[in-house]
């Protein structure tokens, strides 16, 4: 079987994309701690032609200074076996080998791989927003809730072993790019791009008092909290300011 085939509506100028570079990283720590350090890079293709996910590769990179015990716990890389595999001579060379100024990156929460690296000017998608904004009502929006969510395993092209083991950098980009094959049969890779740029429109609570609850069924005044006066991220903020604004005229209490 072979796998579907995109919507062609980028092809014909040589200077539009013909792929998507998919790519996942682990690291020692967060994105926002200045010590932390990238130590695992992994990365697929997706072909804008073909929807084809291709041309794996992994690398590793020796950090100066420890892996955190708790971090290891996630995605179990240790200093040993980064020198028993040997790190890769240009990971970042590597990583973008092959990936053209107009091709595309795309990562599951890209703003952590972004603020790893910006990748040179190239645009970005999220798939982690597609997914919001196509799937709204999935049950979650992970790389691994969308997977099984979606039936990606059931694919004849999908090789469940490539996909093993989560919370690495090849395993985790795999099954990203499945993902973003998906996403590209019901938005163009520039709507992805857009969708990228903006914060994610949220429906539902997934936190507090008000938990389980829609956007448009939270009190005002809850809202206006949310808007005006928590450190919550951008989406959410993003999310009570316009669902405060579909009831300008409206009675709310």
């Amino acid at each position: 079987m072979t796998q579907p085939q995109a919507n062609a509506d980028l092809f014909g100028d040589p200077n539009q994309p013909k792929i998507v570079r998919v790519w996942d990283c682990e690291t020692t720590g967060f994105a926002d701690d200045p010590k932390c350090e990238t130590i695992e890079l992994g990365r697929y293709d997706v072909d804008l032609d073909t929807l084809e996910v291709c041309n794996p590769w992994r690398g590793f990179i020796l950090p100066s200074g420890p892996i955190p015990p708790e971090v290891m716990a996630v995605h179990h890389i240790t200093r040993a076996e980064i020198e028993a595999e040997g790190p890769a001579e240009r990971p970042w060379g590597q990583l973008f080998e092959g990936c053209g100024p107009n091709d595309i990156l795309a990562a599951h929460n890209a703003s952590f791989e972004q603020a790893i690296h910006s990748g040179n000017g190239r645009p970005w998608i999220c798939t982690y927003k597609g997914a919001m904004a196509v799937w709204p009502d999935a049950p979650g929006h992970s790389n691994q809730v969308l997977r099984y969510w979606m039936g990606i395993d059931e694919l004849a092209y999908f090789d469940s072993k490539a996909a093993m083991p989560p919370h690495r950098a090849l395993p985790d980009a795999y099954v990203t790019a499945h993902i973003l094959a998906k996403l590209l049969e019901h938005k163009s890779a520039q709507e992805l791009i857009e969708i990228t740029k903006n914060p994610v429109l949220l429906t539902t609570l997934t936190f507090g008092k008000h938990k389980g609850q829609r956007y448009d069924a939270v009190p005002t005044d809850y809202l206006t909290w949310i808007r005006d006066k928590s450190d919550l991220n951008e989406d959410t903020k993003y999310s009570a300011n316009y669902w405060l604004d579909q009831r300008v005229g409206e009675d709310w209490r």
